[in-house]
């Protein structure tokens, strides 16, 4: 991947005919003319990271374009151009100072719009012919309320409103059938929750700790393996936030909910906020052992929403059984406690070969009221992201022959977790249980 001036001088000699991805970031004012040049084959086109404000009206001339990322420019409008560019299925504008979007911007095909970190108050209704539309990334705007034409989004997996100005939990989230990644914290109708829980967290000088190398790196921030020079020193993990507001919502929210989970055998708590270091606001965590390796890589373009597996990656089925139970029995603490996990997914577990697993990163967490009237369709959508994952681990099981009835009863909870009818009452408490049975009657 190239960029920057020897890039855009690469560009403007010809050098890069045929090329389907392109990277210009070089403090760019307009749009370079050049390149239309790759009109015949340009599909990913980053523009992150300069100081534009428009694009051209000719942009279709791009006929196969699919990928459009301008992040961290000066736009203030998202350009209506969009709309008319006929292969165009990602938008990403995070970062610049967008305060309109009009009617006509969104292309047919769309399945992935990032807006987050902007100014928008609103969203337009036109957002509900998005038939295709699978991720919609608003995290760190302005949004009082989003519009009820979004239900017609039928498709919408995964949804990023946290950091925003609700003042109402928008129920038109309820009528999407698909949903199962949800970020809603850090919004007036539940600051207050927020508030309770921010008092509990303990507090750490960056004097009192020191980084180490990097360990790995997600949206909303870097975790680094650290010396915690506390009463007796010990090993830590910590994670430094990447800014004031993250793709999945406020740093605050994250620290608040983190300390709010509690212990428990599958879950990556904190153990402390980190304040005053150079690096960033951090929050501090248990040192886990590198025995335990990531699940799944993150979503890539191609996929959108599903996790990007190794393809050697298989499992016994008592490691997979095992794996399954211990993050159902996480969640299923978790929303006793009132807290929606908002990204359960493969990128966010550790694991063992033996089945030995954790669920981390609280980035997209949120806290509800148990009481409140969609609290059970809350813990609904974090079972149907339960049932992708269970879903995944059940293609990379390799079976016994004589195993058929179990694979029967993986499947069956499996498709109750999926269920697109939302008929079922099915909680993280049955599948921790039924898991459970599976475990001991095998």
């Amino acid at each position: 991947m190239l960029a920057g001036l020897s890039t855009l001088a690469q560009l403007n000699a010809g050098a890069l005919q045929g090329c389907t991805r392109l990277d210009l970031s070089c403090g760019l004012t307009e749009f370079p003319r050049e390149i239309f040049a790759l009109a015949d084959s340009l599909k990913i086109l980053n523009l992150s990271g300069n100081q534009l404000a428009s694009l051209p009206d000719d942009l279709p001339r791009l006929r196969h374009l699919e990928v459009i990322f301008c992040s961290e420019n000066r736009f203030t409008e998202l350009p209506a151009i969009l709309g008319q560019c006929p292969s165009l299925t990602m938008i990403g504008f995070k970062s610049n100072q967008i305060k309109h979007v009009a009617d006509e911007v969104f292309p047919s095909h769309l399945r992935w719009l990032i807006l987050t970190d902007n100014q928008l108050t609103e969203l337009p209704s036109s957002i509900g012919r998005c038939q295709q539309l699978e991720k919609l990334m608003l995290a760190g705007n302005r949004l009082a309320a989003l519009p009820d034409a979004l239900a017609q989004c039928q498709q919408l997996a995964l949804v990023r409103v946290a950091a925003n100005q609700l003042t109402a939990f928008p129920e038109c989230l309820l009528q999407l059938p698909r949903l199962a990644w949800l970020a809603i914290g850090g919004n007036p109708f539940n600051a207050a929750l927020e508030r309770n829980q921010m008092d509990d967290v303990a507090s750490v000088n960056a004097s009192d700790v020191t980084l180490g190398q990097k360990l790995g790196e997600g949206a909303s921030g870097t975790i680094y393996q650290a010396q915690w020079h506390h009463s007796v020193p010990r090993d830590a993990a910590i994670k430094i936030f990447k800014g004031a507001v993250t793709s999945d919502g406020w740093p605050q929210t994250e620290m608040a909910v983190c300390r709010a989970a509690g212990e428990h055998p599958h879950l990556i708590g904190a153990l402390a906020q980190l304040n005053g270091h150079a690096a960033g606001a951090g929050l501090i965590m248990p040192l886990i052992s590198p025995e335990f390796s990531v699940l799944a890589a993150p979503p890539s373009l191609k996929t959108c929403i599903a996790d990007v597996y190794a393809s050697d990656l298989r499992f016994t089925w008592r490691a997979a059984l095992l794996l399954a139970h211990g993050i159902a029995d996480a969640a299923r603490h978790l929303h006793q406690r009132g807290i929606l996990h908002g990204d359960l997914y493969a990128h966010n577990i550790l694991h063992h070969s033996d089945g030995r697993t954790y669920l981390g990163d609280f980035g997209a967490a949120s806290f509800y009221s148990p009481d409140a009237a969609w609290a059970k369709a809350l813990e609904r959508i974090e079972v149907r992201a339960f049932g992708a994952l269970l879903a995944e681990l059940l293609t990379r099981i390799d079976w016994p022959d004589d195993h058929d009835d179990l694979r029967f009863d993986l499947m069956h909870w499996q498709k109750k977790c999926v269920d697109l009818a939302g008929d079922t009452q099915i909680s993280f408490a049955n599948l921790q249980q039924g898991l459970w049975r599976i475990l001991h009657n095998h």
